[in-house]
């Protein structure tokens, strides 16, 4: 008993795992320049383009994730790590010979037994001509008999040392960049061994896969690496010493390496240059979300129900932008204003920017005006008629929003605050007549004709007269000096024109293929308000009667992609606060990449949320508890 655990104990330390495949571009020979390149520590070792495997099993790690595009090959691997008796039992069932080589060859992998086809795999890899494994475009192997006198078809001692240190992996089939997207984490070790430049006949992508691997795919996948730069992965990568290499990953270490080529018939062309590109994580850690109570007069800003009001996360918010020392602070898209109102009460010289009128207005009334109110006198009169209106609203809107008598109402004041001269008192008019026509529609939207959604809310029964007045009360109340110049625009982000902005808050609209972000769609009514209806193209044939929206970049994947690229690029010398969320596209590391051409320093900060009311719930996606994205570029 004793002495047969004693060959069992010998036969596990003899027998080191190595790869089971001959295979061209394999990495066995370049270890010695590899190893010692590899992190002392990591998470898992992923490995995306897997092939024969040389570093997987020289290292033979703990928890790993290896992979390739090639099913045969991740069947062979599967069933050496599951079934590696079946797969040594079927092999040894194979002859050198001519006549069974091409009766195997001539067989459909895909239509035998999984350890069969595993075993068929090996055998002709180990009896062809030179180990290749090129197929046609059908798929079909067709490489010739190597007429070697005694290849070792079946090393079962091999091929359980192998499967020892497969079982420790997840073997995946799949696109390294779909690999690389799910797998890897910060910590982890990828080890990238990609077909070589230049393509050409012998790119092992080619003799592997139906699949080509051109120079924009090299392209790509350099992304991905200065992607997992970013994320906090090691990585190593491997190609050929070619001048694109160098371009491509000009910012880490290149080592030029002498190695041999093993499948040229050319014996001159035998000798070549690889380089090891050596990518260390990127550092993080520096910003830390410590949430600090905000100034009292933070509260003061009327509450509103605007649809992406980060009113939720100013502390969050407030955290990361006070590490850093700025006096001036741009809000590129303003929205409710409550994020530059905050910034304005930290003492901050805000220009607060929107492209709809009605933000605009908020934030002309609150965050540019530092010292003017409206007093209620002046406001009770603005409820009465000087001069007969126009009846727009009552007449365009009969019937849909409001009563007759309200309508009316609202056709007065429009009339009367046209004729207010002091821009901040037009502007807290204004600003009040939109909080009041909002908080008298249930919801506060505008996407729907009625009260179906009449929730009972007192301020459904107040008055419009009674909203309008607290309205301007509220508004008042908010207006304060902070002892800086602040100003408010109206307009496109990518046009706006600043002296100076020391950082710059970019809350643009959520792009998501599962639900719509337009703003105007929702508010068009108070828009239109803000606007006066003036230059837009109210459509007729809708029963809302909404006019058309504005154009917007970010309507698409595509168009958010560009603009936040533009933005990025517009405002390079200027420190970066993005709020994205994690169900919205571009993607997190999308994002992290687009940002990291223009910054040195690029961090993201989760932070749990939970929509309340907005397009997540309308569009009944059950995805609104997200998590909010704070993108920080320095």
């Amino acid at each position: 008993m004793w002495a047969l655990a004693e060959q069992a104990l010998k036969q596990a330390i003899a027998v080191p795992a190595k790869p089971i495949l001959k295979w061209a571009g394999g990495k066995t020979q370049m270890l010695g320049d590899l190893l010692p390149k590899v992190p002392s520590s990591y998470g898992r070792y992923i490995e995306p383009f897997f092939g024969g495997g040389a570093m997987f099993f020289a290292l033979q790690p703990e928890q790993a994730v290896i992979a390739d595009s090639n099913p045969e090959l991740i069947n062979l691997y599967r069933q050496v790590a599951d079934h590696v008796d079946d797969v040594i039992c079927q092999l040894k069932k194979y002859e050198n010979t001519q006549e069974m080589f091409y009766a195997v060859r001539g067989q459909d992998w895909t239509m035998l037994p999984e350890a069969e086809a595993a075993a068929r795999t090996i055998f002709l890899n180990k009896t062809c001509f030179n180990g290749l494994y090129r197929v046609n475009k059908k798929g079909q192997f067709n490489v010739p008999f190597g007429k070697y006198k005694n290849p070792k078809i079946c090393d079962e001692e091999g091929l359980k040392a192998a499967s020892a240190a497969l079982k420790k992996a997840e073997i995946v089939c799949g696109d390294y960049l779909l690999v690389l997207e799910h797998y890897a984490q910060p910590g982890d070790f990828v080890f990238l061994d990609p077909p070589y430049l230049p393509i050409s006949e012998y790119s092992d992508f080619k003799r592997y896969t139906k699949e080509q691997f051109y120079e924009e795919d090299h392209v790509e996948l350099a992304k991905m690496v200065k992607t997992l730069h970013e994320r906090g992965c090691h990585v190593i990568l491997t190609n050929s010493n070619h001048p694109l290499v160098h371009e491509l990953y000009a910012p880490f270490t290149i080592d030029v390496i002498q190695t041999k080529r093993h499948i040229s018939c050319n014996g001159s062309t035998r000798k070549g240059e690889d380089v090891i590109v050596t990518i260390p994580p990127k550092q993080r850690t520096l910003i830390k979300l410590l949430p600090k109570p905000l100034p009292e007069q933070v509260s003061a800003y009327p509450p509103t129900r605007f649809m992406g009001s980060k009113s939720k996360l100013l502390s969050e918010i407030w955290s990361v932008a006070s590490q850093f020392n700025v006096d001036t602070v741009v809000d590129l898209f303003s929205g409710s204003g409550i994020v530059g109102y905050m910034f304005k009460a930290q003492g901050k010289s805000v220009v607060s920017n929107d492209y709809m009128a009605m933000s605009a207005t908020f934030t002309k009334a609150m965050i540019e005006n530092n010292t003017v109110t409206l007093p209620l006198e002046e406001a009770e009169r603005l409820l009465v008629a000087h001069k007969e209106s126009d009846h727009f609203v009552s007449t365009k809107f009969q019937g849909l929003y409001y009563t007759d008598e309200e309508n009316d109402l609202i056709d007065t004041l429009r009339t009367n605050i046209a004729a207010i001269r002091d821009p901040y008192k037009h502007a807290i008019a204004m600003t009040a007549l939109i909080r009041a026509c909002t908080k008298k529609r249930p919801r506060g939207i505008f996407t729907y004709t009625g009260h179906r959604y009449d929730d009972g809310r007192k301020d459904l029964q107040k008055s419009l007269a009674e909203q309008f007045l607290d309205a301007v009360e509220a508004v008042n109340s908010a207006v304060f000096d902070n002892g800086k110049v602040n100003r408010s625009k109206h307009g496109d982000a990518m046009d706006l024109r600043v002296e100076q902005a020391d950082l710059v808050y970019i809350d643009p609209p959520y792009y998501s293929p599962l639900s719509d972000n337009e703003y105007v769609r929702r508010y068009h009514f108070v828009e239109g308000l803000a606007r006066d209806w003036k230059g837009v193209e109210i459509q007729e044939h809708t029963q809302t009667k909404k006019f058309k929206s504005y154009p917007t970049p970010f309507s698409t994947r595509k168009g958010a992609a560009d603009a936040f690229d533009r933005l990025f690029k517009k405002f390079a010398n200027s420190i970066l606060i993005v709020s994205y969320s994690s169900n919205s596209l571009p993607t997190q590391d999308e994002m992290v990449a687009m940002m990291a051409k223009y910054k040195e320093h690029v961090e993201v900060i989760p932070i749990d949320y939970k929509y309340s009311f907005g397009n997540q719930n309308e569009a009944k996606t059950h995805r609104n508890s997200v998590q909010e994205y704070l993108f920080i570029g320095y």
